[in-house]
């Protein structure tokens, strides 16, 4: 099965003590990713419990201390307070992207 190359990143660039993480997916897109989006969408089930809706939860250390890919479908993003427990899908990345465009795209469609 071939990748789709708007979920597949080509690379990732978290410089420490960025506020804003950059993600380049396989079709060209440049994602933008503010920390404190990231953080406040974990994905976990701490953090968002066992429901199928995810929400913005205010709080937590947005500093990004760690970037480790799993497999070849996500990564997992450390916090500045260690918290490590979100897995991030490719996919629910390039949903949370914050561009210009995918912001332009979010509205007109009434997500986010």
């Amino acid at each position: 099965m071939a990748s789709d190359p708007k979920t597949t990143p080509t690379h990732v660039r978290a410089p420490h003590g960025a506020t804003v993480t950059e993600i380049t997916w396989a079709d060209g897109h440049q994602g933008l990713y503010p920390n404190k989006i990231l953080r406040g969408y974990c994905p976990c089930a701490g953090c968002q419990g066992h429901g199928g809706t995810r929400s913005f939860i205010e709080g937590g250390d947005s500093e990004l201390r760690e970037v480790t890919p799993v497999g070849n479908y996500a990564l997992q993003l450390t916090w500045g307070d260690r918290h490590d427990t979100g897995i991030y899908t490719f996919a629910y990345l390039r949903s949370l992207c914050q561009c210009q465009e995918c912001q332009a795209t979010q509205a007109t469609a009434g997500t986010k």
